[in-house]
């Protein structure tokens, strides 16, 4: 699929989720979304106000407050005081992230398909050795990045 339909198709997506909390689609949601889609890697705020100047801050942590509730954006926390932002991996791909316990880096990793099956059985036997329904899975491997190591 081209990339430009991939984008408008993660706009109404953006928007239909929005609308479902009774919130609109404003532009600064927009950028933050188009700039989460582009990024590559979870965004600390601080990426964000660089790569978006023109946001001022206070709008960001609102605009990703808001976008989080519409389920649209996903938190990721590493060892540093940042907490770093995503798109949920619903509008994504399944994905699972290297932690650096060092200086907070984080790594987006996509798992081999033999090693993510037996992970999802791994996973799936111990929640219905508890009673649990999983929906769904998340590897944070805690480290270091090869630039602290």
């Amino acid at each position: 699929m081209p990339a430009q339909e991939t984008a408008d198709d993660l706009h109404s997506v953006a928007a239909r989720r929005l609308r479902l909390i009774d919130q609109r689609y404003t532009p600064g949601r927009r950028a933050i979304v188009d700039l989460l889609g582009t990024a590559g890697r979870p965004v600390s705020i601080g990426d964000i106000a660089e790569r978006l100047p023109q946001l001022p801050r206070s709008s960001a942590y609102r605009h990703l407050t808001v976008l989080h509730s519409a389920g649209l954006v996903r938190r990721v926390t590493a060892s540093d005081e940042f907490t770093r932002f995503e798109l949920a991996e619903d509008l994504t791909e399944h994905h699972h992230h290297l932690l650096c316990v060092s200086c907070g880096k984080v790594i987006d990793v996509t798992l081999p398909a033999d090693f993510e099956r037996q992970a999802a059985d791994a996973i799936s036997r111990l929640a219905d050795a508890e009673g649990f329904q999983a929906s769904s899975h998340q590897l944070d491997v805690l480290g270091l990045c090869a630039g602290c190591r």
